[in-house]
């Protein structure tokens, strides 16, 4: 009887099948390789890894410009007058995207570390390329369409630095058992080198980065100023109508200490509040005079303009996705809010003792207004009950007339200027961009007290990296957000920060090291019990599959040292 004994046995690798089927398509055992992926499929993975990058660096610009998102909707209305929040569809799309390019990279570097072939299925293809076309048509866009954006990057990076330095740290040390995998268990190629110098020259430059962290809140607790006070910047927008009567009660019901509004002169002379240009986002014009609702606001009378309503638009676009937390009783009044004016918008602050800070839009040349437009404003300001030091009058023009007019004014200017110009011009509050409110012009202006206003701040982490700069004031679209920060989200002095930095890359030291000795080990018994027990017409039997260099020398190897012991065939004859 001949009874033969199985040259190898195939068992059953239901991961290893996933992530060779899901990645490339390869669910059947005879279609996975361990030879070196080809030029073409490496050509692949860098495509992949800079999908992933890319989207990487767009998904954490949109997650830190959710400060700005109405901004960029407003912007948008402006060019389509349409209103529609365009930042949904770049979210979902975005996060999609990212998810699934991540997703690939896991699968990708699970390839790498257990050797085999980077054979990306070709409708995985189509989409990273799709995925890739798609984030650089918007990173063009926004740069075309909004591109002070890229500032809010460079802010929030003091506030995030020392975090994502942490977990920049960790990914990279993470990744030290991938190359680690690849320079010890392969031979000495130029490929191999050139990686693994690659890898040691990025861990050194992220154990150094910290020297170049610099941040408004790596600061000595002794030395923070006092809570910067809170504008309500057209009322509280998020909770009501902007501009509105019910507006700047919410924002008052937040404990704000100003309120802030934009200002237009009507056909008659009267100055109201509204920000656009025109009457169509904020009011039923289209209802009223559908026939004027693309004309410029000013060339409405405050009859005509008190006659539309303020607040069902509100409740139609959702702008902010609160109507749904608002109760009955404040949906009823939304829908019946009007367009404000000046004087009953000076008559609320002087009843709850805030101020007031206003941008003054001037008329167009045909308007029967355009060169009364600021004796228009003062008149109200004059007449009103409010103190005339609770005004910041923020118009540039005829400020000496102005200040000669109300001396007590508080003169304000969203012009960055030099002090000694500021001095001269009698202004003594600077309004700012939070792009244009650096640590040090802020040291500098206070030192020469001068107040500072930083808008718009809706997210916490602004407001405290603008706290730990030492602003004075914010103006903000969410001031119920913002009462809820009685503290900086973080705040650490430079030896804390030192002692976590240097502890971080010792931790890292220590791991990469660790991980590329085990690796070594590792592989050094694996060849010694390999010399012991293989079988050399395995080897003869795989001669006929092709094989890379590396594994065929491991076979030689094998051979050479099991020659003397393995002199029978696994085939046994035995009597029957």
């Amino acid at each position: 009887m001949v009874k033969h004994q199985p040259l190898q046995v195939y068992e059953r690798q239901l991961c290893l099948s996933c992530l060779t089927g899901i990645y490339g398509c390869r669910w059947k055992r005879y279609q996975r390789s361990h030879d070196d992926s080809s030029k073409w499929e490496c050509s692949w993975f860098f495509l992949l890894c800079c999908s992933f990058l890319l989207l990487l660096v767009w998904s954490y610009f949109w997650l830190e410009a959710h400060n700005d998102y109405n901004e960029f909707n407003w912007l948008l209305y402006n060019r389509s007058a349409i209103w529609k929040d365009g930042t949904v569809p770049i979210l979902a799309t975005t996060l999609t995207g990212f998810t699934y390019t991540a997703f690939l990279m896991i699968l990708a570097l699970c390839h790498i570390v257990l050797g085999q072939q980077l054979n990306l299925y070709w409708i995985h293809k189509i989409v990273v390329l799709a995925i890739l076309l798609t984030t650089i048509t918007g990173v063009v866009f926004i740069d075309d369409f909004w591109q002070d954006e890229w500032d809010i990057v460079i802010i929030s990076l003091q506030f995030t630095g020392p975090f994502l330095h942490i977990g920049a740290l960790a990914v990279v040390t993470a990744l030290g058992w991938v190359i680690a995998g690849q320079v010890v268990r392969v031979e000495r190629s130029r490929l191999q080198v050139v990686t693994l110098v690659i890898y040691v020259s990025l861990l050194l430059v992220l154990y150094l980065v910290p020297l170049f962290i610099s941040s408004p809140c790596i600061m000595d607790r002794s030395k923070l100023g006092p809570r910067p006070t809170v504008i309500g910047r057209r009322g509280a927008p998020m909770l009501a109508p902007e501009h509105t009567i019910m507006s700047f009660s919410k924002a008052l019901q937040q404990k704000v200490t100003a309120l802030e509004a934009d200002v237009t002169i009507s056909l008659d002379g009267v100055p109201f509040l509204m920000r656009d240009r025109t009457l169509r986002r904020t009011t039923n014009v289209d209802k009223l005079f559908p026939a004027r609702q693309d004309h410029d606001a000013s060339f409405f009378n405050w009859t005509e303009i008190r006659s539309l309503n303020a607040g069902l638009w509100f409740l139609r676009d959702d702008p902010y996705w609160t109507v749904q937390y608002m109760s009955e009783k404040d949906r009823n009044r939304t829908a019946n809010q009007t367009v404000c004016s000046l004087a009953e918008l000076l008559r609320l602050a002087a009843r709850t003792n805030r101020s007031v800070i206003f941008s003054l839009r001037r008329p167009p040349l045909q308007h029967p207004h355009h060169q009364l437009w600021v004796s228009d404003a003062l008149k109200v300001i004059q007449r009103s009950s409010i103190l005339p030091e609770q005004v910041m009058w923020t118009p540039d023009w005829y400020r000496k007339k102005v200040r000669a007019a109300v001396p007590l004014l508080q003169q304000t200017s969203d012009e960055k200027l030099p002090v000694a110009e500021l001095k001269e011009r009698g202004i003594s509050t600077l309004t700012l961009h939070y792009s244009q409110a650096r640590a040090q012009d802020i040291r500098q202006f206070s030192g020469s007290n001068v107040s500072i206003n930083v808008y718009p701040v809706n997210e916490p982490w602004l407001y405290s990296l603008m706290w730990c700069s030492g602003v004075q004031s914010v103006s903000s679209d969410a001031p119920h957000i913002l009462k809820k920060v009685p503290n900086p989200v973080w705040i650490m002095s430079a030896d804390e920060y030192g002692l976590i930095w240097i502890t971080s890359d010792l931790i890292s030291v220590a791991i990469v090291i660790g991980i590329f000795i085990f690796q070594n080990y590792h592989l050094i018994r694996w060849k010694m019990s390999g010399m012991r027990s293989y079988n050399p017409e395995q080897i003869m039997l795989s001669a006929v599959v092709h094989r890379p260099s590396r594994d065929v020398n491991l076979m030689k190897e094998k051979l050479i040292f099991s020659g003397e012991t393995h002199e029978h065939s696994c085939v046994e004859i035995k009597p029957g």
